[in-house]
């Protein structure tokens, strides 16, 4: 995560127009855009940063002082939030319910047992079992707009957070007015329409690695989030364990794909599609076909 001192934005010409690259959210972030002048390209970038960086600030769960610090440490007591949290929150509602549990911000607690390094160290059951007492939306008190977490337990908006601000900024950059532009957090993004210069952006859908690409994607309106284990797992005895754990059970979902990416209208619904058909194991390109979805899902 960029901290203030790491908090700046390049913006840089290119032949098909200016890239605006920093850091946000653990994630290179960039934006893309084919015209404008290099005042108006930086303001419209400098109002993306920012507006990502407010996000950051206000529900990371890796920073003080902010909602999710304060929901995190009332040990018990109710806490009153916004509504920009309200609404957060009832969309994790949300999700919880179309996921029958499988879903669930409160899901961090696991985080203890579980470090996705690469590495084949894998949590005993028993860590498991004592981690996952403190796991479960059911157990939270949501009576809009107060919250009452169990003592112990604490809620991560990290699942939702990224597509949430990729989809804000999109907005930020449509404000600004300077042609079509696309915002990229970490390979979740969003378009504000297609461009003028070509046919459709290029996106490439990561492979099997990190640095490898598995296909290119023509994008002309809307969002793509992507859901996978190319940068964390764990891999022992010949079995890769994705990143993606079962809230209910307290460990990696069997049998899930090693990458789903979904386009839709806003990023927040490709990342909803995506977690909740990864969270489906085997089962994840027929949930995605009941949607209707538009998606490529690598085994």
């Amino acid at each position: 995560m960029a901290g203030p001192a790491q908090r700046q934005v390049k913006v840089t010409a290119t032949e098909s127009g200016w890239v605006g690259r920093f850091q946000a959210m653990g994630s290179p972030c960039e934006v893309l855009l084919e015209y404008g002048d290099r005042r108006s390209v930086t303001e419209g970038i400098d109002a993306v940063a920012a507006e990502a960086w407010r996000i950051e600030n206000k529900f990371s769960r890796y920073l003080d002082d902010n909602i999710v610090q304060r929901i995190n440490s009332a040990r018990g007591e109710p806490v009153v939030v916004d509504d920009e949290t309200a609404r957060l929150l009832d969309f994790a509602t949300t999700l919880h319910e179309l996921s029958q549990g499988r879903f669930d911000i409160t899901s961090g607690a696991l985080r203890e047992v579980w470090t996705f390094d690469g590495s084949d160290r894998i949590p005993s059951a028993d860590a498991v079992r004592s981690a996952l007492e403190r796991v479960g939306w059911h157990q939270a008190r949501w009576d809009r707009p107060q919250l009452t977490l169990q003592p112990g337990m604490e809620i991560d908006l990290g699942g939702i957070g990224k597509e949430y601000a990729v989809d804000r900024c999109v907005e930020a950059l449509r404000e600004a007015d300077i042609g079509p532009g696309l915002v990229n957090f970490g390979g979740d993004l969003g378009v504000t329409g297609p461009p003028g210069r070509r046919n459709a952006w290029k996106v490439a859908v990561e492979g099997e690695t990190a640095c490898s690409a598995a296909l290119l994607v023509d994008l002309r309106q809307g969002a793509l989030a992507t859901s996978g284990d190319a940068r964390r797992f764990l891999l022992k005895d010949g079995v890769r364990y994705s990143h993606i754990l079962d809230p209910t059970t307290g460990w990696p979902v069997a049998d899930a794909p090693s990458s789903v990416t979904v386009a839709a209208d806003t990023c927040t619904q490709s990342g909803m599609l995506s977690t909740l058909s990864m969270l489906r194991g085997w089962k994840a390109e027929a949930f995605l076909d009941a949607q209707k979805s538009r998606y490529w899902c690598r085994r």
